[in-house]
């Protein structure tokens, strides 16, 4: 099987109790921790690889990762 190389989008936000959570909102579910930015990030993919190893021994579809926009909104209030 030829590998590819799929670039998901990553939400990291800073956990109340210290270091970071991240999310991939492309795979619902796969979300990991760490202590650091970076420590975060390697947590993903790790947690990335292990959902799509999952999806694709069960057969399942695995999603396309997609261009995700981010902004911001400013509100008066």
């Amino acid at each position: 099987m030829e590998k590819k190389i799929l670039n998901f989008t990553v939400i990291l936000e800073p956990d109340t109790s210290g270091g970071y959570v991240v999310s991939c909102p492309e795979l619902p579910g796969c979300y990991s921790q760490g202590e650091t930015v970076e420590e975060a990030l390697e947590n993903i993919k790790e947690a990335i690889l292990l959902t799509l190893e999952d999806l694709a021994e069960s057969k399942e579809p695995i999603p396309e990762p997609r261009q995700v926009l981010v902004s911001t909104v400013s509100i008066s209030f």
